[in-house]
């Protein structure tokens, strides 16, 4: 009968004998002793114990049993390894290897396996032959050697094993498998993957396409055209026939902003396949719309419908919202009218992308257009859409309207979010109702909603355009006692606030204030302040903060620069503007039309009106392109130089461009072409204004009356008066106009009269308007009356000018010289 540890060793297949000397051994009393006493050896791990007589009788064919025997005590074994090889002087065969291996993986002692296999496979370089390995099963060490074969650059004796493996039923552990994978990839080695590809897949039990899409997008990140290349071969060998895996590797693709990359795989699969379904489009025209290529977009659109794929519900949504948060209007209602046309399903999102595109435009009929549209199709709004008909409303100042949606909100049992509560309480602020702004904030607040930072910056907001800057302070402090963490905007609303009513000093403190609260000043903060300073006359300090926010690295941009050279231009010190745009140059910045208005404005301030001619023209030739405002500055410069006929020159070229005339643009002319007397052409140029419009503003009858009045035409001038208090709202330079003309005819009762009617309409008269009417009665020697006016004008706190003093000065000393 043969030893109990022989029978064990061929039961469990790990070691086998094929040498007969071998096999007899086994029985032998000397053999057991043997193995016995080396084994008891190092399982006490006291090598001292060795006896060298049983020592010199140990051969090669005694390693696999006493391995066995150690397999419980890995280290032991591992020390027994070592030192038999030292013994004998000569490698272990690759099955006692072997062996060591499976005791070492069972132990989880991978560091001293891997170590053994780089041994082995280095030792025995001819791998091509695995029967060896018949009869060992356990897969996490054929999936050692595989890596192992793969480190040392044995990639087709890698592949081998695992062939073998397979037809054996050896299952290699999947972390050993994706290892190989890798190896094989790294190596740009295509026919390995395929090769392998099956094999894998079954030993992974992972359907054909997660093993492609792992591959590919590897090879995607070495090398676009080997991956490719690699999926022309999978759809060659039929490896391949299912879209789904592309469309992933697709959207990782454009998820990680390589679509051009996306695009040559889209291109391939067009050719060979597979057939690109409706995802595959719809991924691919986001990623287009994102990057605002609404062109290849549509071409995509186009050639999907060529194809014979109908675009679904996420495909027209893509496009349409894409088109519309890029601001084209146009072309996103075009392709909404088509999807409807086509009995396309909409739902309730499209149409917030579309209601709040034009809420942001401020176009409020389209708005309740495409809700109506909404309504009309069976879709039921939402509260998103409630919010944003509330956010439109209020823009357009009709909060009777916003209020009635919010309470239809509240009746329907929506759930309402805080951007609803901020929509209403904005709305209310802005028109001036802060009272019914802050029962909003109240009332969000007892339903047990937290306000956000938004909510208190909107609150702020308010509080600080509206003067009430103590107010807001107060409120802040409530809200930081709540846990509110300030931001930039809050503290930029806050130094916004100060600086709107001219207290710079405590705008710097609360700037001052921003570092306590570790929020650091961002380039609003800084063009806040200066636009501040810049409002106040104080251009030195403005510079000075200019060169300091440059200093500590904030990114300063147009709106900067052009508020700064705005102010020099204003203060008619064009020359230090220049120096500014220069800067601006310099730092790499594109000068927008607004800075450009602010420089010609400036030369024709000072009368430079060559240098405004070569700058205009540069515009016309280099850009930015010019827009009205710029037109509106040259034509009013022309005329103000007494070139009349080049003013009218550039305006019959504006109205054959893109931008076209506006009031103001006319008002200038007609101003003009008045005092030059030329009040036919005024009257026509009117008439054509109110042909073709822009209708004619206060200013524009205003113009037209000085020039009746200097005219003499009394009459004309009168009706245009009515028709002022007819159509518009007069202000006090109309009454001005009106006052002015009657004391000229010496018809100062009505002109008095016309003086408190503008008061009765609580226009409040200035300097100007006293003026006009203190030199009449002066004129006619009624100094009473002129003083008592004077006297008025103290009373409302505007201080006499030089002008006033001078004309009271002489009529009082012409009236004592008379009376003399």
């Amino acid at each position: 009968m043969l030893p109990s540890s022989y029978s064990k060793i061929r039961k469990l297949g790990l070691f086998s004998f094929s040498n007969t000397s071998i096999h007899n051994s086994l029985f032998s009393a000397s053999f057991e002793t043997l193995i016995h006493h080396i084994t008891t050896v190092f399982q006490r791990d006291n090598l001292k114990l060795l006896s060298p007589a049983i020592v010199s009788k140990l051969k090669p064919s005694h390693v696999q049993p006493i391995l066995f025997k150690l397999q419980s005590k890995p280290h032991s074994a591992l020390l027994f390894f070592e030192w038999s090889e030292k013994l004998l002087g000569l490698h272990h065969p690759p099955k006692a290897l072997y062996g060591l291996l499976d005791i070492l993986l069972r132990h989880r002692m991978f560091g001293s396996a891997r170590q053994i296999c780089d041994q082995m496979v280095q030792q025995y370089k001819n791998f091509n032959n695995f029967d060896w390995i018949h009869g060992l099963k356990f897969g996490p060490v054929h999936g050692m050697v595989m890596e192992s074969l793969c480190r040392n650059g044995m990639l087709d004796q890698s592949i081998e094993l695992l062939n073998y493996s397979w037809r054996s039923g050896i299952t290699i552990p999947s972390s050993s498998l994706m290892v190989f994978l890798r190896y094989l990839i790294n190596s740009n080695y295509i026919e390995g993957v395929l090769v392998s590809f099956e094999e894998i897949c079954k030993l992974l039990k992972a359907q054909p396409y997660y093993l492609y899409q792992f591959v590919i997008e590897a090879f995607f990140r070495k090398e676009t055209e080997i991956a490719l290349s690699f999926h022309q071969k999978v759809i060659d060998r039929g490896l391949l026939c299912d879209v789904v895996p592309c469309n992933r590797v697709l959207k990782g693709l454009c998820n990680e902003n390589q679509l051009d990359v996306a695009i040559k795989l889209f291109h391939l699969m067009l050719d060979i396949g597979p057939k690109p379904n409706v995802v595959t489009f719809s991924l691919l025209v986001n990623a287009y719309c994102k990057e605002m290529k609404f062109e290849e977009a549509f071409k995509l659109y186009k050639l999907m419908t060529e194809k014979g794929i109908d675009p679904d519900l996420i495909l027209n949504s893509i496009l349409i919202h894409g088109l519309f948060r890029a601001g084209k209007l146009k072309e996103g209602h075009e392709l909404f009218l088509v999807a409807l046309n086509r009995g396309s399903k909409l739902d309730v999102v499209i149409f917030c992308s579309i209601m709040d595109a034009y809420v942001r435009t401020g176009d409020l009929m389209k708005v309740i257009e495409f809700y109506r549209i909404m309504i009309k199709k069976g879709i039921q709004p939402n509260v998103v859409v409630y919010s944003i008909l509330i956010r439109g409303l209020c823009q357009s100042k009709k909060i009777a309207c916003a209020s009635a949606i919010f309470c239809r909100i509240l009746k329907q049992g929506f759930e309402l979010s805080i951007l609803t509560y901020n929509s209403l309480i904005d709305g209310f602020l802005k028109s001036g109702r802060f009272r019914d702004g802050w029962s909003i904030y109240k009332t969000m607040v007892e339903d047990g909603y937290e306000p956000d930072v938004i909510v208190y910056g909107t609150l702020l907001n308010g509080l600080c355009k509206n003067g009430m800057i103590n107010d807001a302070l107060r409120l802040l402090f409530h809200a930081m006692s709540k846990g509110l963490q300030p931001n930039n905007y809050i503290f930029n609303t806050l130094i916004d606030g100060w600086c709107r009513i001219g207290r710079l000093r405590d705008a710097m403190k609360v700037y001052s204030l921003m570092g306590t609260y570790n929020v650091c000043p961002d380039v609003i903060t800084h063009t806040v302040l200066i636009r501040g300073l810049v409002g106040l006359g104080r251009l030195n300090e403005a510079v000075i903060l200019f060169f300091q926010s440059l200093k500590r690295g904030i990114l300063l941009d147009v709106v900067t620069y052009c508020i700064l050279i705005d102010g020099f231009c204003k203060q008619r010190i064009t020359s230090r503007g220049l120096q500014i745009f220069q800067i601006m140059l310099m730092n790499g910045l594109i000068p927008d039309i607004s800075v450009y208005n602010a420089l010609l404005n400036g030369f024709l301030n000072e009368n430079c009106l060559q240098a405004a001619n070569i700058l205009f023209n540069n515009l016309n030739e280099r850009g930015p392109e010019p827009d009205i405002v710029t037109y509106n500055t040259m034509i009013c410069g022309y005329c103000s130089s007494n070139k009349l006929d080049e003013g009218m020159n550039l305006f019959k070229r504006l109205l054959l461009g893109r931008h076209k005339p506006n009031a103001i643009t006319y008002t200038i002319l007609i101003d003009t072409l008045c005092k030059e007397g030329q009040m036919e052409d005024a009257l026509l140029m009117f008439d054509n204004m109110l042909k073709d419009g822009p209708m004619p503003n206060v200013v524009t009858y205003s113009s037209l009356m000085d020039g009746y009045f200097k005219s003499e035409n009394m009459n004309d001038a009168f009706k245009l008066h009515e028709e002022i208090l007819r159509n518009l709202s007069p202000n006090i330079i109309s009454y001005s106009i009106l006052i002015d003309g009657l004391c000229r005819r010496g018809l100062l009762e009505e002109a008095l009269l016309a003086f408190h009617c503008a008061k009765n309409r609580h226009l409040v008269p200035d300097i100007i308007a006293y003026s006009i009417l203190i030199y009449g009665y002066c004129k006619v020697g009624k100094l009473g009356q002129a003083v008592m006016l004077c006297k008025d004008m103290l009373m409302h706190g505007i201080m006499p000018d030089d002008f006033i003093k001078a004309i009271i000065a002489k009529y009082c000393h012409s009236l004592i010289n008379n009376n003399a």
